[in-house]
């Protein structure tokens, strides 16, 4: 009787180094929930960077993400894929004393009109600049994106595809815009062209995470981070990787799908660690709390004006785009709809963060005066205008 061929693992003699490096760290993270190692801090990096540099194979890449995500990673794990991706990353630093990094979720909406295009455009005429960055769409949801709505609302996407951090960096420092958004292919390039993979392994990875994280660009003097998320647990994640050497303060509201803007139906818990003296203060919770600030209605958000089941098709794409355009247009021209709410109370509770204002509700009335008086509009087009 013969024996098969035995499975070790050491990959072949004289295969790469890169590829016995690689074998070596996934021998230890895909063996299971129970028997599964932890990488440290410069092995995570390691990994993730023979991935960005296509030094591996494509399975061998796959299942080092999936093996990571299924084991759940460590703080020390999300410090060096983080500090990976940067190292790939292009950013620049704008001319402006403190700036806003708005961290959506690269993947859309599905279930409400995102506001969150219109976001930066408010905060710019409340007076803190702010920049937004994301993908034309991104699985494995695939949903609605800042992207397409800023092309719904007149912005070429050839022009949203183009702009680069010295760009965005010119846009936040004009007193007449005072905000950016930029496309991942543009600060991350090898990041980007893992689309292919990421869509192959179907379940979101630690780069879902970390690739909102990147902060392309940076103010001279402090950059602050608001994030959304979603599960219970991902408060202390943030806080690890939110201390890795960018930002001067973090605010994390359990948002709208994720995102940034909090929730206009019932009061929800989030978290932030505010500005210290050169370094971020201990997290602490938050309630973000919609009656407070005199923003409640009986959904979160403006819902989508049709639903779908499984992946939204393109015709579906460019209505849900339409409609949010519409919405946010109409938001910032002065009608009390949802979108409008969820500006006001992001901008609200963010201008408080920062210490602008001593309440959030002070801060919302900074925000809907911007909006009354048109600047926020004004400044909305006029970002759109330096797009084209």
């Amino acid at each position: 009787m013969t024996n098969g061929p035995t499975m070790t693992q050491s990959p072949v003699p004289g295969a790469p180094a890169a590829t016995q490096r690689m074998s070596g760290y996934l021998a230890r993270i895909a063996t299971g929930p129970r028997m599964s190692k932890d990488l440290s801090a410069d092995e995570a990096r390691d990994g993730i960077e023979l991935v960005l540099r296509g030094d591996v194979d494509p399975v061998q890449a796959g299942v080092f993400l999936v093996a990571l995500r299924m084991k759940l990673e460590t703080h020390d794990e999300l410090r060096g894929v983080l500090a990976g991706l940067r190292s790939h990353t292009a950013w620049a630093a704008a001319p402006v004393p403190e700036l806003v990094d708005l961290a959506d979720p690269y993947n859309g909406y599905v279930r409400h009109l995102p506001a969150v295009p219109f976001l930066p455009a408010v905060l710019s005429a409340a007076g803190v600049p702010a920049v937004l960055h994301g993908r034309v769409m991104q699985g494995p949801k695939w949903g609605l994106t800042a992207h397409r709505v800023l092309a719904a609302c007149g912005a070429p996407g050839g022009a949203l595809r183009r702009t680069d951090p010295p760009e965005a960096c010119r846009r936040v420092a004009d007193p007449d815009v005072g905000w950016a958004y930029l496309d991942l292919p543009q600060f991350c390039p090898p990041l980007a062209a893992l689309d292919e993979l990421r869509s192959l392994i179907v379940k979101r990875p630690c780069l879902s995470l970390l690739e909102k994280l990147l902060a392309p660009v940076r103010a001279e003097g402090k950059t602050h981070l608001v994030v959304g998320y979603t599960h219970r647990g991902y408060d202390a994640i943030l806080d690890a990787v939110a201390r890795e050497g960018v930002y001067a303060s973090m605010l994390a509201p359990r948002g709208v799908e994720g995102g940034v803007i909090p929730s206009c139906a019932a009061s929800r818990q989030g978290v932030r660690a505010a500005p210290g003296d050169g370094d971020l203060k201990p997290l602490e919770a938050v309630q973000f709390d919609p009656r407070e600030l005199g923003v409640a209605a009986g959904a979160r958000a403006e819902p989508m004006p049709t639903t779908c089941e499984g992946i939204p098709s393109e015709d579906t794409i460019s209505a849900w785009a339409d409609a949010a355009a519409r919405a946010g247009r109409a938001a910032l021209a002065g009608e009390d709809n949802l979108t409008r709410r969820g500006l006001v109370f992001a901008a609200g509770v963010i201008l408080h963060h920062l210490g602008r204002v001593g309440h959030p509700a002070a801060g919302k009335a900074r925000a809907e005066e911007a909006i009354a008086n048109g600047h926020a509009r004004a400044r909305f087009e006029a970002g759109l205008v330096r797009a084209r």
